[in-house]
């Protein structure tokens, strides 16, 4: 009777401790991306879903939204693994301040700015000067948008941007402002060009060239307070793959190899 309550014990505990060797593996193999809400479609739609068919024991959660807010969310402790930007400015920022694990940071795609008008819009644009004859333009708020920073950029060097104040709406997001378009809230909007082809209810009518507004980069680096190192760098390289280059293109975006 002893030897079997022995035994009965022994499998209680191997059991336990199994249980929890198995639920540490699979919290290890869990990792959040915090990536710019211009990213949505393609992550979700294709990248996400590829990573995890290739790596079945990682999981991948998902947070969009302006690169500006995602990098105030990491610096107040937000559980971020990997942090994708629209522009160099918000990692470089994290990066400095010791947010960013150290040599992790890659760029990974380029972009382009555009200018947007419904499909159906009266309005004939066929230059920058134009825009100043419609009513409402739209663009992210420059204050914590990628996109709106660089709209600011090319209205100000194109001596637009001080004739156009009383023009502007302010979106917080690209996705906000492609999405004012379509709905016809704004006569004509500033997005990257990923934006405009995810929808046909909207076309570009101008393409700014590199003469008019910086390079549009998005970085892409593991945070540092991640507890998910090695998933978070399998991620990372997927995203720096042939595959997800291909992906990528596919949607309108540029990779940089």
């Amino acid at each position: 009777m002893k030897k079997i309550v022995l035994v009965l014990l022994l499998i209680s505990i191997s059991i336990f401790f199994l249980s929890g060797c198995s639920t540490e593996k699979n919290l290890d193999s869990n990792i959040t991306i915090a990536a710019a809400v211009s990213l949505k479609n393609v992550f979700d739609e294709k990248l996400i879903p590829e990573f995890e068919k290739e790596n079945p024991n990682i999981t991948i959660e998902a947070t969009y939204d302006s690169s500006g807010k995602l990098q105030q969310q990491i610096k107040e402790g937000a559980p971020v693994d990997v942090f994708v930007s629209a522009a160099t400015k918000q990692m470089d920022e994290l990066n400095e301040e010791g947010y960013i694990l150290k040599d992790s940071i890659r760029d990974l795609l380029e972009n382009k700015i555009v200018v947007i008008v419904p499909r159906d819009s009266d309005y004939l644009i066929s230059d920058f000067e134009d825009l100043l004859k419609v009513e409402k333009i739209a663009i992210g708020d420059p204050s914590s948008v990628p996109a709106g920073q660089y709209a600011k950029e090319l209205l100000t060097n194109l001596n637009l941007w001080d004739k156009a104040q009383g023009k502007l709406s302010l979106g917080t997001n690209a996705s906000e402002v492609l999405n004012w378009v379509k709905e016809k809230s704004a006569d004509c909007g500033i997005v990257y060009s990923t934006d405009a082809y995810s929808t046909d209810e909207v076309k570009i009518v101008l393409e700014a060239d590199e003469n008019m507004v910086s390079k549009v980069v998005y970085p892409v680096g593991i945070v540092k307070s991640t507890q998910n190192v090695e998933s978070a760098n399998k991620f990372v390289e997927f995203l720096r793959s042939d595959k997800a280059h291909e992906i990528f293109s596919e949607y309108g975006f540029t990779p940089i190899k």
